[in-house]
């Protein structure tokens, strides 16, 4: 048998990650190692992918942005099709970043109407426009999905055929680590040690800028709530300098760790997270820590807001079917109210007993029994009947 001819186009970091991960079950799956031809990052280019260009010009931020940039991104479209096209592989994967890899698809449908084109990270059409379930058919044969809930809602939107392969999150040895921690102090009682609140504005500077303050006085009135409290806030290596920053206007102590060993240990010892909207909420969830969400939407958001057509934006709510994280936007951000919550949530209350609950089941539902890039890469062998 010959080696696998894969294209692979991946626009940003983490669908770099799943697609090296990928490349690497599918060696370890056929005994060889696939031949490689699109776009990535350097996950990608350590399993042998010589990128089409810098993958980084994708990520592009706000409307006025990509207008300015359009032109070159029809151009990379192009590039990254033709690419393709000339190579003839045995199949596609496109890997988020729907707005470039399923242009890319598009016109490689186009000119290689046999092709499997195989997406993982399922598009949220369950969150909005939903109308592009039905129109992936054209040029998408396969989903590889990463959420459990999305099978029944993309095949009642009519959709292409869909596999949930499970999350990362759920190999990640961190997380795990995290969760045994947390398994083993429900179990352990009363710690003796003082609680600790973490505190996650989020990830981005846009974030960090509108929840920094009302996080800061939420933590001041917890703090009031329970004078025991310590505050913990894991910091991203790109907003660090703003959060140190940040944090040196609050009325509270405030540890700032960073690192991913830092975090996850942050995670396995706090007894509830105030936290930005995002995927740190399933991190938190998987993990067994009770939490809020909260988000404040800035103005260009806040126009397209009426096109949302989900009824929640966190992903433990969509996991489970029911409201696990409760959750506050714009002008519900208020700190006495987070505290109030985050309070109820570190006690032994019911609230908090239910919250650990519902995490269970979140858990339970995430499993698939193996790892997520072995079942990806069986998955990708089926559909191009290798």
């Amino acid at each position: 048998m010959t080696a696998l001819r894969l294209a692979v186009v991946a626009g940003e970091p983490s669908g770099d990650i799943l697609g090296g991960e990928l490349v690497r079950a599918l060696a370890a799956a056929t005994g060889e190692q696939p031949d490689l031809v699109g776009v990535g990052g350097e996950h990608l280019k350590a399993q042998g992918l010589d990128s089409l260009f810098d993958y980084t010009e994708l990520s592009i931020i706000g409307f006025s942005a990509v207008i300015l940039q359009l032109p070159k991104l029809i151009l990379r479209i192009r590039q990254t099709a033709d690419a393709i096209i000339a190579a003839r592989p045995d199949c596609l994967v496109i890997i988020d970043s729907p707005d470039f890899s399923h242009r890319v698809a598009r016109k490689v449908r186009q000119a290689l109407p046999d092709l499997k084109i195989i997406n993982y990270v399922c598009p949220t059409v369950w969150a909005w426009k939903p109308e592009r379930a039905p129109a992936m058919r054209a040029w998408v044969d396969h989903i590889l999905s990463v959420f459990p809930f999305e099978a029944e809602i993309v095949e009642r939107l009519g959709g292409p055929p869909l596999t949930y392969v499970g999350h990362r999150l759920m190999d990640d040895p961190g997380l795990i680590a995290a969760h045994a921690a947390q398994k083993a102090r429900r179990g352990a009682g009363d710690p003796g040690e003082p609680p600790v609140c973490l505190i996650l504005p989020g990830s981005r500077r846009s974030e960090v800028a509108r929840l920094g303050r009302p996080f800061g006085e939420a933590a001041r009135w917890l703090s009031e709530f329970n004078p025991e409290m310590t505050f913990v806030l894991p910091a991203g290596a790109h907003v660090e300098r703003q959060v140190r920053d940040e944090v040196l206007g609050w009325d509270v102590a405030c540890r700032i760790v960073t690192g991913e060993a830092a975090k996850w240990e942050a995670f396995g010892r706090a007894d509830v997270a105030i936290a930005a909207s995002g995927t740190v909420l399933l991190e938190l969830a998987l993990a067994g820590v009770p939490h809020m969400s909260s988000y404040k939407l800035d103005p260009v958001a806040r126009q397209f807001f009426n096109m949302i057509t989900t009824w929640t934006a966190a992903l433990p709510n969509m996991i489970a079917g029911h409201v696990v994280t409760a959750e506050s936007y714009d002008n519900q951000v208020r700190p006495e109210r987070l505290a109030r919550i985050a309070d109820q949530l570190s006690r032994d209350t019911l609230h908090r007993a239910a919250a650990l609950a519902d995490f269970d089941l979140v858990w339970s539902r995430m499993q698939t029994g193996e790892p997520a890039s072995e079942l990806a890469a069986r998955t990708v062998l089926s559909v191009i009947g290798r």
